[in-house]
């Protein structure tokens, strides 16, 4: 990636924009989010217009909606701007039930640019390792703070990786799938009794 004072910029934007707001397993400061979403698109090839819808993914979303976004359509370009919508499952405050947004999101996603589907492959893998790592440590207790629960979240991860796969298939989206599959078999695993229980 042929980087300028752009991306720098950015970063600095999204540190901002997130200040204060945590990861919501670990409690790690949010920005540690943006930087590897930024840090695995740029390992697949992303350039800089990518790189800077990685860092900031979620603005739009968590960070002012409508107003967010045409803050970073006038700093970034229509383009930055443009994959940011593509990873945003709602602008609206208060968000709608969780069910409804992601299915709307999965509608959307087949027809996703290759810079979108870029940039949600690199979100949903950082989640699901971070989501494996705190379930190996807390079990079940981590559904709680989901509000698809077990079989909503891994419902929404499979549909995810099989648009993906059939929409645009890659290395990125198959070490996605890959992590998906322990995740999956780890879950199975903790479900099944012991054995002579």
């Amino acid at each position: 990636m042929e980087q300028s004072n752009r991306f720098p910029d950015a970063l600095a934007y999204a540190a901002a924009l997130h200040v204060g707001q945590c990861r919501k397993l670990s409690g790690a400061p949010y920005v540690s989010h943006l930087l590897r979403v930024a840090g695995t698109v740029l390992e697949y090839g992303a350039d800089e217009d990518e790189a800077i819808a990685a860092l900031l993914h979620d603005a739009v979303e968590d960070q002012g909606g409508a107003q967010t976004r045409e803050a970073i359509r006038r700093r970034f370009g229509d383009r930055v701007a443009e994959i940011i919508d593509g990873c945003t499952d709602t602008d609206q405050h208060p968000k709608p039930p969780w069910q409804i947004r992601k299915e709307a999101f999965l509608k959307r996603l087949p027809d996703a640019t290759p810079s979108v589907r870029l940039v949600v492959a690199a979100d949903k893998l950082d989640n699901l390792r971070s989501l494996t790592n705190s379930y190996r440590q807390q079990g079940d207790e981590v559904w709680r703070g989901f509000k698809g629960g077990r079989d909503g979240t891994l419902w929404y991860h499979r549909s995810v990786v099989d648009i993906l796969k059939q929409h645009g298939p890659g290395p990125l989206v198959e070490e996605l799938e890959r992590s998906l599959r322990e995740f999956e078999r780890l879950v199975e695993e903790r479900r099944q009794p012991p054995l002579g229980g």
